[in-house]
């Protein structure tokens, strides 16, 4: 095969060193790093020392285990003025969750995943919800599904037969046939309402940002209790809130 002459193999390995972090992993010894990243011993020694060394990694001196350091902040808060979605759409959603009083997050497709850009908690929200940046397979949220209605059947057929979709709760749908059918439906109302398919006792409610080419690569999800609120509930008093947060975003 020949190589992509453009490539840099050294950062290529720097940067899965990098990602060798995450929730469950968020500090790592050289040893723990050589397992996860599948790099030789020496050449990660190298690579976590040059990324301590220019502020990437921090490393407590007493047990040698390294974590990200808080460079990662700096680059997010990068990110943020980077993405005019993210600018646009803060003001409007901030003025929604006031509206509904619920948790809303704006999710964008990355990839097979999805990932919440910003997130905008109330009372009943835990730590793992709160936080931006984590990565969900979009087959099993309702942010996924109605981004995946936007795009065209060929593409859609293909993404539910070929993305993950692991059981991220007990009661997550991995029939795929399941999941396509709740894309057409979605494809046809405009939007989604799933439960219990990332959080038990969690129904999710979500709607596309349409861009000017008709396809969405950002959605507005709203979690709400399943233990106090019901799907009629939802598309009577929320939905129609939702509907007209997502059009002003589009504007």
């Amino acid at each position: 095969m020949k190589q992509n002459s453009l490539h840099v193999g050294t950062l290529a390995k720097g940067l899965r060193l990098l990602r060798a972090f995450d929730e469950a992993h968020v500090s790592l010894t050289l040893t723990e790093l050589v397992e996860r990243t599948g790099l030789e011993k020496s050449a990660v020694q190298r690579l976590a020392h040059t990324l301590h060394v220019e502020g990437m990694l921090d490393r407590d001196p007493d047990t040698r285990r390294y974590r990200p350091s808080h460079a990662w902040l700096e680059l997010a808060y990068v990110y943020y003025w980077s993405d005019p979605l993210i600018s646009r759409a803060l003001p409007k959603l901030i003025e929604f969750s006031r509206t509904v009083g619920e948790t809303v997050n704006l999710a964008q497709m990355s990839g097979d995943h999805i990932i919440y850009a910003l997130r905008l908690p109330n009372h009943r929200t835990h730590f793992a919800a709160s936080i931006v940046g984590r990565r969900v397979p979009a087959l099993a949220t309702a942010s996924g599904r109605v981004m995946l209605a936007t795009r065209s059947e060929a593409e859609y057929r293909e993404a539910c037969a070929t993305w993950p979709l692991p059981a991220v709760t007990p009661l997550t749908i991995t029939d795929r046939a399941v999941v396509e059918d709740d894309v057409i439906a979605a494809r046809r109302n405009g939007y989604t309402i799933t439960e219990a398919q990332v959080l038990l006792n969690e129904i999710s409610l979500a709607v596309p940002i349409i861009g000017t080419d008709g396809r969405a690569d950002a959605a507005v999800q709203v979690s709400l209790s399943s233990l106090t609120d019901d799907f009629d509930r939802v598309r009577r008093e929320i939905l129609p809130v939702l509907l007209d947060t997502t059009a002003s975003i589009q504007g």
